[in-house]
């Protein structure tokens, strides 16, 4: 499932689109959604270990 998410989330935030390709350019293989998929688990933690809440808008 947070792969999924990872995918999703890929395409439509600004900041892990822009991961996504500089991954891409890298000539990395397919396989980068395993790290957008840890980036947004870090990012997971970060918020909750700081209780913050995610600052970015979804629509």
């Amino acid at each position: 499932m947070v792969f999924q998410v990872a995918l999703v989330a890929a395409h439509h935030n600004p900041s892990l689109k822009s991961f996504t390709d500089r991954i891409r350019k890298a000539g990395k293989p397919h396989k980068f959604i395993i790290a957008v998929a840890r980036k947004l688990v870090t990012i997971a933690n970060a918020l909750c270990k700081s209780r913050q809440k995610s600052t970015t808008a979804t629509t």
